[in-house]
């Protein structure tokens, strides 16, 4: 997958920007704060429709302004071109096309632009309770199997039924009438669940002994109750205890990833910079189950790059994935002297971005010429004034609000 030119219309602290990327490696650099990430968080937008950050859509508004506008033109590795753009206002919700035409769910769009990222804030899956790392099997999964999106949302929406019932009654009959529900849904999360993991763990031990000069061994094993036990005698063992709690004690929404490093627990016995290189392993072994599930390479995002790794293994990162084995990627650094000795080292070709208060320019294009075929403007989209775009992000604003709650699953005492 290609992105060839992202438009931005106040975007957090971008007021509009568009840039044309190149095929292969694309930087940008600025201080902290000028808003390197934001670019990258609006490509990963495009692609799940939300952020990657912990944030809500009304916090990706510039200030001051009401609505915010991203366009992504694409082409695939087939060559189809495709043109994405999101909207979400204020007074109305979040409005997604593709090629001109609304989507009916937001949920049909995920996995079209597949995208993965790295980003200090997977320090969360090491760091963090179990629902980050399920929250992170979620995404990647949602991106190969929509059938296994459906399940999640529909396992999400029994839970948070059968929650409510076991605070106000003991209706028995119901509750078996949502036990069937969830039993049916989580056999389909557990068993695609179970797959991809016993796909990921030798892949994330392949790229983190590349990463590692070999020097470590690492695992990773899928925790799950119904790997021992069918889920209905689970529900029934713990129903009064669940009667006890006022929620749903057992099931596949306390699944975990559990990371070891030479046999021991990850988050223990690592360092700062095993962690982070455990963790480029896991994106890159996505990364490499998603090219071959989808037979299109997604788009590589590294933001802040350097974060706690040391010049060794960021080297021998740029070094791997400069090969023909990835696609585009989108690097961010604060310090464009070292980022460019590294790239220049490595012998690839790059596209570099400066950035500075919101404001983007480019610095060096690669010796490639971009894809041929204007990119679309947001400005254009937004009908060249604001305040059509504010009126185009608001247009169908219910149905905006009702097609955001089928991306996002119904909030439950835990999340699948």
């Amino acid at each position: 997958m290609f992105l060839k030119k992202i438009s931005l219309l106040n975007f957090k602290n971008i007021e509009q920007a568009e840039l044309a990327l190149c095929r292969g490696v694309n930087c940008l650099v600025g201080d902290n704060g000028a808003g390197k990430t934001n670019v990258i968080d609006a490509v990963y937008y495009l692609s799940m429709c939300k952020s990657s950050l912990p944030m809500t859509d009304g916090q990706s508004i510039r200030h001051g302004a009401d609505f915010f506008l991203a366009e992504g033109q694409y082409l695939t590795d087939g060559g189809k071109s495709e043109n994405i753009v999101c909207s979400f206002s204020r007074k109305g919700g979040k409005v997604l096309k593709r090629n001109g035409k609304e989507y009916e769910r937001l949920s049909d769009h995920v996995g079209l632009i597949p995208v993965v990222i790295v980003s200090p804030a997977d320090t969360m899956l090491i760091s963090d309770a179990a629902d980050e790392r399920r929250r992170y099997l979620n995404g990647f999964i949602s991106q190969l199997d929509r059938a296994y999106l459906q399940a999640l949302v529909r396992y999400n929406a029994v839970l948070g039924e059968r929650n409510r019932l076991l605070k106000i009654s003991r209706d028995e009959q119901m509750l078996c009438i949502y036990d069937r529900q969830l039993v049916e849904q989580g056999g389909i999360i557990h068993r695609k669940r179970s797959e991809i993991a016993a796909l990921l763990e030798p892949e994330v031990a392949r790229y983190y002994r590349h990463l590692s000069s070999d020097r470590e061994q690492v695992t990773l094993e899928y925790r799950s109750e119904l790997n021992d036990t069918p889920f209905e005698e689970l529900l029934l063992k713990s129903r009064e205890k669940d009667f006890v709690n006022g929620f749903t004690t057992a099931g596949i929404h306390r699944d975990d990833l559990v990371l070891r490093i030479g046999g021991y627990p990850l988050r223990k016995y690592g360092s700062q910079g095993q962690q982070k290189s455990f963790l480029i392993a896991l994106k890159l072994a996505q990364y490499a189950l998603v090219a071959q599930a989808k037979g299109e390479k997604p788009i590589l995002l590294l933001d802040d790059l350097f974060d706690k790794l040391d010049a060794g293994r960021v080297e021998q990162l740029i070094r791997l994935v400069s090969d023909d084995t990835f696609g585009q990627i989108l690097i961010t650094d604060c310090n464009p002297t070292r980022l460019k000795r590294i790239l220049d080292k490595a012998g690839g070709d790059y596209t570099l971005f400066s950035v500075a208060e919101g404001a983007v320019t480019q610095e060096r294009a690669a010796t490639e010429d971009p894809a041929e075929g204007p990119a679309g403007n947001a400005a254009e989209n937004a009908a060249n004034t604001p305040e059509n775009a504010s009126e185009n992000a608001t247009e169908d604003s219910a149905k905006g609000a009702e097609k955001e709650r089928s991306v996002q699953p119904e909030s439950t005492d835990e999340q699948p």
